[in-house]
């Protein structure tokens, strides 16, 4: 075994091989590797006799618990990482690979790219309940933002500037901001863009396009053959004189 892996060191990795990453440089040797041994006789027959490969692959990573800070960050070797804002003073599993780091708590993950020592990587959006809350922080972090929530924000922070400036472009951003946190990203940027394909960018223009596409979800498609039929509501009083009904009957 020893004199096989010296055998390949020499022959696929004298000199060093090179890449831009590491998936790069193993996706190359391998390929190398099996390329060269395809028609190996030994290799074909012992093929035979080796057993199944297992359903899940083997991961081979670190498994490492950590402290989420107050602020809502993990630091893993040297590099620190942001995490959802309600993961605040919990602790977390983090998974650590040669290339990536995925972290796990509450049921979510979030998996990074592996920073080097002393670096640290934010993503703001994990901070939107309190950006909501401070359109200062917007107005600092809103660049970065926009170009993490992806279109149409970045559209809209454009003309919200032109029209407001910075300072009050950042305080009605930080309102819709609240209404992502409180409807999600996808109903939101669909409402945004319906909004400003008809040239709006208000709050009120947001909430009706809110409303509207709520309807459309709330909505149930009826029958034709029900389609005759008139279900009457219910009043509240109506159940008290049945109960009154039932009750003197009862006396």
């Amino acid at each position: 075994m020893e004199a096989r892996g010296k055998g390949i060191r020499l022959a696929h990795l004298t000199p060093i091989p090179q890449g831009e990453t590491l998936s790069e440089i193993s996706e190359v040797l391998l390929r190398e590797v099996e390329m060269a041994f395809a028609g190996e006789q030994r290799l074909i027959e012992e093929r035979k006799h080796l057993g199944e490969l297992p359903e899940r692959p083997f991961e081979a990573r670190r498994v490492e618990l950590v402290c989420v800070s107050r602020r809502s960050m993990v630091r893993i070797e040297g590099a620190t990482y942001s995490v959802p804002s309600h993961w605040a003073s919990l602790r977390a599993t983090a998974y650590v690979g040669a290339q990536d780091v995925r972290i796990h708590c509450c049921g979510q993950a979030e998996t990074y790219p592996k920073e080097r020592k002393g670096t640290q990587k934010i993503r703001y959006r994990h901070y939107l309940s309190e950006l909501a809350r401070k359109p200062k922080a917007v107005r600092q972090v809103a660049p970065e933002l926009v170009r993490e929530l992806g279109e149409p924000y970045g559209r809209l922070w454009g003309m919200l500037t032109d029209r407001y400036g910075a300072k009050e472009a950042s305080r009605v951003l930080s309102r819709i901001l609240g209404a992502l946190v409180d409807h999600g990203e996808g109903p939101v940027a669909e409402a945004l863009d319906a909004a400003l394909s008809r040239g709006r960018y208000d709050l009120l223009s947001l909430a009706e396009h809110l409303d509207d596409r709520r309807e459309r979800i709330g909505s149930v498609a009826v029958p034709e053959a029900l389609s005759g039929y008139a279900v009457e509501s219910a009043n509240a009083e109506d159940y008290d004189r049945l109960l009154g009904r039932a009750g003197g009957g009862g006396a």
